[in-house]
């Protein structure tokens, strides 16, 4: 009776099967106005922003139009410097000829020997003032070299000429050994420039290593045939009873 009733009023499956098609379709309705609007504004906005091709114009001319090439000299030259000549020959150096004459036939050149003999220039005063000769003229160094100069031949201690450093008597009582390691500058003449402590053991050894280092000498560096300035290492050893 119930069932009966039911589906004469419409009333359960009838009604949700009635009422899900209605809304479905006004569903897939919506969601295609949204999609279909949203669409139409991404394409609109594109379409707004796009800027328009530029426009290229040609235009065509005729070869008798057309000037005359550029030319392909240099149409700057340079501008010309005028020299001016001497006005007078130089007279300094010009040889002068003289009469056959007045030539002495025994006069001759002084040899090397003969000059040699005559000894060395003095002071003296000449026609244009005193004259004073220095002696012994030595050109100085420029400067430290850097650290590390290419050479062909190291320079070598000259045996003979290395004394061995002071060893303190502090650290001797002390019982105090140690090594000091020694930069020195050697010059083009063997001779050393300046010394300085690259790593020490002990402080007490650092002046006495120096001292040391100044009083040695060398054999210079050589390089292309010639010598040069250079940078050297040594060790020097503080060891009781031993020695350097």
């Amino acid at each position: 009776m119930a069932t009966a009733t039911a589906e004469k009023t419409g009333y359960g499956y009838q009604e949700l099967r009635t009422l899900s098609r209605k809304y479905s379709m006004t569903a897939l309705i919506i969601a295609g106005s949204f999609h279909f609007g949203g669409m139409g504004v991404y394409y609109g906005v594109q379409a707004l922003l796009e800027e328009d091709e530029p426009v290229y114009s040609v235009r065509i001319m005729k070869y008798s139009d057309l000037g005359p090439p550029p030319s392909i000299t240099n149409s700057q030259a340079a501008p010309a410097v005028s020299v001016e000549a001497p006005t007078a020959k130089p007279t300094v150096g010009t040889p002068v000829p003289v009469p056959d004459a007045e030539i002495n036939p025994e006069q001759t050149i002084a040899s090397q020997e003969e000059m040699a003999q005559t000894g060395p220039i003095g002071e003296g005063e000449g026609a244009g003032g005193p004259v004073e000769i220095e002696s012994d003229v030595k050109i100085e160094e420029d400067g430290p070299p850097p650290d590390f100069v290419p050479v062909e031949k190291q320079p070598q201690p000259l045996p003979g000429n290395n004394p061995a450093p002071v060893y303190p008597e502090i650290a001797r009582r002390a019982g105090v050994e140690g090594t000091v390691w020694v930069k020195i500058w050697v010059d083009k003449e063997g001779n050393p420039k300046k010394a300085q402590v690259l790593k020490s053991d002990a402080e007490l050894f650092n002046q006495p290593a120096i001292d040391a280092a100044m009083r040695w000498k060398f054999t210079p560096a050589i390089m292309n045939n010639g010598p040069v300035s250079v940078w050297v290492s040594i060790p020097f050893k503080f060891k009781l009873n031993a020695g350097r």
